[in-house]
């Protein structure tokens, strides 16, 4: 695993430099979190394919105060591509980084290979109460979200890099990132979405159900499903094979 910074972005990488001649995955984390999220795909994933894993501005060691709509993510993501010159790369993000995937496909359609939409949604509105929590009592936040976030079947220290970086989080940063997904809706413009994508759901995933996936999967003109078993919201980390090796097949089948 590679860690570099580059136009204050940080970011891990599966090799270093990039080979030009292989396809590059750009992965994008969730709310409150960190690249940590990814480690097991960056590794697992690297033997075929660029891999690369970023902290969003104000997450990590990335500079920046967080921003707080997921079209101004998107627009720090594509410029982050840009400025690694990687052409037409497979972009894949988990809740809040899944959405902003789908905002990328939407506003450049032409700039990405593929897009892989992890436990996340159309429309992702955010319950008055996690707001209150973060205002409140955020280590309680943070620790009701390794709770109840996850499959009953979850090894609780599978989870402690996570839970370690989103204690890190400045809470206005977190804040911040709800409020980017409290106003994310494109459940009207799924139709502009042209490039192949993989929605991939959790059996046990109660914060963004599986249904949530159904309805991108039918808005989505080229799109596919595959559900992790015995996985909830952290699916990445809950079950790292099994999502490693979805997108491993969806990538083959492309």
């Amino acid at each position: 695993m590679h860690n570099k910074k580059i136009n204050d972005i940080e970011f891990s990488a599966g090799s270093w430099p990039l080979p030009p001649e292989l396809e590059t995955i750009v992965f994008i984390h969730g709310s409150g979190g960190t690249n940590v999220l990814w480690d097991s795909q960056v590794e697992a994933l690297s033997d075929q394919m660029n891999t690369v894993a970023l902290n969003l501005p104000g997450h990590g060691n990335s500079s920046g105060n967080g921003m707080d709509s997921i079209g101004e993510y998107a627009k720090s993501v594509s410029n982050f591509i840009e400025g690694l010159k990687i052409a037409r790369p497979v972009v894949c993000g988990l809740s809040m980084g899944g959405a902003i995937v789908l905002q990328l496909l939407i506003d450049g359609p032409e700039k990405y290979k593929a897009g892989i939409v992890v436990n996340a949604g159309a429309k992702l509105k955010v319950m008055p109460l996690i707001f209150e929590m973060i205002e409140k009592d955020y280590s309680g936040f943070v620790n009701g979200m390794y709770t109840f976030g996850v499959s009953p079947n979850t090894d609780p220290s599978r989870l402690k890099p996570l839970a370690d970086s989103m204690m890190a989080c400045p809470p206005d940063v977190t804040r911040n990132d709800f409020t980017a997904c409290d106003g994310f809706d494109v459940m009207d413009q799924l139709n502009k979405i042209k490039a192949p994508v993989l929605v991939m759901t959790a059996s046990d995933d109660q914060l963004t159900p599986v249904k949530y996936g159904r309805f991108l999967a039918d808005g989505i003109e080229s799109a596919s499903m595959a559900n992790i078993a015995d996985a909830g919201h952290l699916s990445p980390v809950e079950q790292p094979d099994d999502v490693s090796n979805a997108i491993r097949d969806f990538l083959a089948a492309l």
